[in-house]
């Protein structure tokens, strides 16, 4: 009984406090370190193109942790960047090599996921041998606002020379137009994977065009990488190409919003290695993601990650408690070099309250008996007599610890020789 008495008083005296700590720790993390949201949107480009099929896939992988994703259909790189600076997407994948100094102050990078080598086709018969001689030409080259016009904007102007401006034709429809004749060339950003890049790279009437200086240009904008087509790569058969075939490629970045909270940008990262890091025919496996190739700056989550993978807890928890348990391990030390003093002071409060709680009553008591003694009248002393029972009854029903009942019973004692005293006083009256 006694044990039980003590572990009583134990409760009493530090359930307060550890409740007290847990409201601390919820206010806390909820303020100063709030929980990831439960859903994102993700700028994608258009329906039928690879950019929907990759964020439908994130979508898919992040899923499986609770995070609902919602894709948006763009008109591709340049409005995915609007969407991110207007606060409309979250995340988004953005073609290199288009990032200025308005995009760096609004989006960070998660890293490189995909090369987008800028194709260049023209008919077999043309005598271009370089982007260059295209100045004067007809070139489909995307629609406004894409990554394709955009960086052919960029690539005409480093070129140098007057220009014909681009029209706007892309995907198969720029396809149809070169092979029909109504354009001069096409010209894409895309992955060797999009259907209508494998087409022209298998038909005879049209050909590719190399970048001699590939090298050069990935040196003037960070996001670009030369890569390399080789021989008989498309098409062992029929040697397609047949020859090597240098190219500039776009690297494509996973961007989002500066304010993207970083367990957001961690579950991305997690599921950008199995989505990207399959290789293709330009690139071999687990080249991408990468946090080299990127024109805007690596947020400080993806420099971790690249650095130290995923999280200790994230490796044995779900994303969810993985991410309670590092939120609130960041306040755990900071929150018990709070208590520590707390429980130091707790034994001397409790014991000052229990005591106080004495005194008041002494002092009713003591007030009682000055009424008692004075009271001119039976029903004025009948009166206190009833008011001193009803403490005795309320001294009595309170449980203190056993330390305190030695002070209690004093208490109760006195109780009773008050009440005979001013009973007893009544009598002789």
């Amino acid at each position: 009984m006694e044990s039980f008495a003590r572990m009583k008083e134990a409760l009493k005296l530090y359930v307060p406090l550890a409740l007290f700590a847990l409201v601390v720790l919820f206010i806390t993390m909820r303020l100063v370190a709030p929980p990831p949201p439960k859903s994102i949107t993700f700028a994608a480009g258009g329906a039928d193109g690879q950019y929907y099929a990759l964020a439908t896939e994130y979508k898919n992988r992040l899923s499986v942790h609770g995070i609902d994703v919602e894709v948006l259909e763009t008109a591709g790189t340049v409005e995915n960047y609007s969407l991110l600076a207007a606060g409309e997407a979250d995340v988004a994948l953005l073609q290199g090599g288009l990032a200025g100094e308005a995009e760096r102050e609004t989006t960070l990078s998660l890293g490189g996921v995909l090369a987008e080598p800028f194709w260049i086709f023209v008919p077999a018969v043309s005598e271009v041998v370089d982007f260059g001689d295209l100045d004067q030409a007809r070139i489909a080259a995307g629609a406004a606002g894409s990554g394709t016009r955009a960086l052919t904007t960029n690539l005409q102007a480093d070129w140098g020379g007057a220009w014909r401006d681009p029209v706007a034709l892309s995907g198969t429809a720029a396809v149809s137009a070169l092979l029909a004749g109504e354009v001069d060339a096409a010209v894409f950003a895309a992955s060797v994977d999009a259907g209508y890049i494998r087409a022209l790279l298998q038909d005879p009437r049209v050909r590719l065009v190399p970048v001699r200086r590939a090298q050069g240009l990935s040196m003037r904008y960070p996001a670009l990488a030369p890569v390399t087509l080789f021989e008989g790569v498309v098409d062992l058969d029929q040697n397609r190409p047949s020859t090597d075939k240098s190219l500039i490629a776009a690297i494509a970045q996973l961007g989002v919003r500066k304010d993207l909270h970083p367990a957001i940008q961690a579950v991305l990262l997690e599921a950008a290695e199995p989505i990207h890091g399959r290789g293709s025919i330009l690139t071999p496996a687990a080249t991408y993601p990468d946090p080299v190739k990127v024109d805007l700056p690596l947020s400080a989550e993806a420099s971790r990650f690249y650095r130290n993978g995923p999280t200790f807890l994230r490796r044995y928890f779900s994303f969810e408690w993985a991410n309670f348990l590092e939120r609130a391990w960041v306040f755990l030390i900071p929150l018990i070099t709070l208590m520590i003093p707390l429980f130091q002071v707790a034994p001397p409060v409790y014991r000052w309250r229990i005591r106080r709680k004495i005194y008041v009553w002494y002092n009713n008591l003591h007030d009682l008996e000055r009424r008692g003694i004075e009271a001119k009248s039976d029903e004025t002393r009948n009166q206190v007599l009833h008011e001193i029972r009803q403490l005795q009854m309320e001294v009595g029903g309170v449980d203190v610890p056993v330390s305190y009942n030695d002070e209690l019973y004093h208490l109760r004692s006195h109780i009773n020789f008050v009440e005979a005293l001013i009973a007893r006083q009544a009598v002789q009256a």
